[in-house]
């Protein structure tokens, strides 16, 4: 568990850990979840700085729900000219264009 995290932060971890693992869930993945579940909550909360993804989202997530960087980073990928002067809604329809 990172360093940064408070008791609270892993009490929290291993409660949801335990409770995928209760499901069938391999060990990696319960892990997995629960450090996702853990720091998407501190991000909430405003604990931990909110860095720009270098990801491209996830890719069974609709286009129209994934971040404008998410889909920005998916049309450099695709070599789109002009990406950076689209909005999210002209990245979408030139992404699915390809």
């Amino acid at each position: 568990m990172p360093d940064a995290w408070s008791k609270k932060d892993e009490r929290q971890y291993e409660e949801i850990k335990n409770s995928q693992l209760k499901r069938g869930v391999s060990l990696e993945r319960a892990k997995e979840i629960a450090a996702s579940t853990v720091n998407k909550q501190r991000r909430e909360e405003g604990r931990t700085p909110n860095k720009t993804t270098q990801g491209t989202g996830n890719p069974r997530t609709r286009l129209e729900d994934r971040s404008k960087q998410e889909l920005y980073n998916r049309a450099k990928e695709l070599r789109i000219q002009g990406r950076s002067n689209m909005n999210k809604s002209e990245l979408v329809a030139a992404i699915r264009k390809r």
